[in-house]
């Protein structure tokens, strides 16, 4: 079997695992990596970007290395490397947690769940605050979670899949505008700017396509998403307040404190059956760009030998 047929074939089953099984409980590689980073952040922490981008690239840099390695036993290590980078399964599972807790009259079920989704203060959250900020994060993690370790992995194979999620993974971890990450995570920030910028264009496309309201969707992206503090996620969480025809935005307090958001979208506030429809189109986002991700590696396999 050719190296590309066998990446194009594990690309397909990982993500098949990923929609059939989300993240394993326990021993998952990505968070092995996160305490692998959190403990490395503990010694080489200096309060500079020089030092915040050495940090980053040593990371990247060792999670591409590996997926190097895996590309040698394809098509199995692209698949693993494949269901590793991939968590948009779990993500919508949590989603449909939070949903189900509101529909049964459960608000402290729901904010309990909530902090798996989000940085922000549950406690702080009546059901409208809980359902708005379980459909930005289904919006904003629907790039991150499948379309563009997808896109990457169309591009490079297992070494762009770990790649990317390394570069996804601190700016999660580092990425914030905090006092203590402002100049230390920097760089790990503009890195995942740049790594998520076609991807999540692409999510936002395929959201409008998906959802049957393109035009809306477009609408709220050229008008809204260009008022929102980071260029990926506005990008998104304005395709799906249009796709859905709701309204996203406004005051969001975190640990690090409290930012005024922009209003995206022009309907009503999120509700719990609007949580459902976001994690209905976050699905079939996720179904399609595995589809366009096995079909580009597929399609490039075949120039390779004419």
């Amino acid at each position: 079997m050719r190296r590309r047929d066998g990446e194009a074939l594990g690309l397909a089953i990982g993500a098949a695992a990923d929609l059939a099984f989300g993240d394993p409980r326990r021993g998952h590689p990505v968070a092995l990596f996160g305490g692998a980073v959190a403990a490395g952040e503990r010694r080489c922490y200096r309060d500079t970007r020089p030092a915040g981008a050495v940090f980053a690239a040593f990371w990247i840099t060792a999670a591409t290395a590996v997926g190097r390695l895996a590309a040698v036993a394809d098509p199995a290590g692209t698949a693993a490397a494949t269901f590793s980078a991939l968590g948009g399964t779990s993500l919508c599972r949590v989603g449909g947690r939070i949903a189900d807790a509101l529909d049964d009259g459960d608000l402290d079920g729901a904010r309990a769940i909530l902090p798996s989704l989000v940085g922000r203060d549950p406690s702080l959250l009546d059901e409208a605050g809980i359902c708005r900020a379980a459909v930005e994060s289904i919006a904003e993690n629907t790039p991150d979670a499948t379309v563009a370790p997808l896109f990457w992995g169309a591009i490079a194979g297992a070494p762009g899949l770990l790649g990317y999620r390394a570069v996804n993974t601190l700016d999660a971890m580092i990425g914030y505008r905090s006092p203590r990450y402002l100049r230390f995570g920097w760089a790990a920030a503009r890195t995942d700017d740049l790594a998520n910028l076609v991807p999540a264009r692409l999510a936002a496309v395929l959201a409008g396509l998906l959802s049957g309201h393109p035009v809306r969707t477009a609408r709220a992206v050229r008008r809204d998403a260009h008022r929102h503090p980071s260029p990926n996620a506005g990008i998104i969480e304005a395709a799906f307040a249009g796709a859905l025809g709701i309204s996203l935005g406004g005051l969001t307090v975190y640990a690090h404190g409290a930012e005024q958001r922009p209003v995206l979208g022009d309907g009503p506030a999120p509700r719990a059956a609007d949580l459902r429809a976001a994690v209905r189109l976050s699905r079939r986002v996720q179904v399609a760009s595995a589809v366009l991700a096995v079909g580009a590696r597929s399609a490039r396999s075949s120039r390779s030998v004419t």
